[in-house]
């Protein structure tokens, strides 16, 4: 993996943890409930990587936007598909995602 990618990782990490410590009864409830989101369900994780780009696209969240892109990565998913989800989230977003496909682009070139 790219420097970026491992300084991306281990920031989140180390916040996670810390935010963790904090035993915040709400955020811990809210961690896990984003972890069995993503689980395998009726539909795949896949799918939801896909669905969780896509929205993350729309919010206009960079960081949640390179989450997901490392998840679609670790979960199979392809560069077509990926421009497939970019062409849907510029579609439902606007053309103010432009910005951020350009970043996720250059992202995904780094996975």
């Amino acid at each position: 993996m790219s420097k970026s990618i491992d300084e991306f990782n281990s920031y989140r990490a180390k916040m996670n943890k810390r935010i963790l410590e904090s035993d915040n009864l709400v955020l811990k409830r809210l961690y896990n409930l984003d972890a069995n989101t993503y689980m395998d369900g009726a539909l795949p994780v896949q799918t939801k990587e896909m669905l969780g780009l896509v929205a993350s696209m729309v919010l206009r969240c960079d960081d949640c936007i390179k989450y997901h892109l490392i998840q679609c990565k670790q979960n199979g998913v392809t560069t077509e598909q990926i421009y497939e989800v970019f062409a849907v989230a510029n579609i439902v977003g606007g053309t103010i995602v432009i910005p951020h496909t350009r970043r996720a682009a250059e992202f995904w070139d780094e996975i």
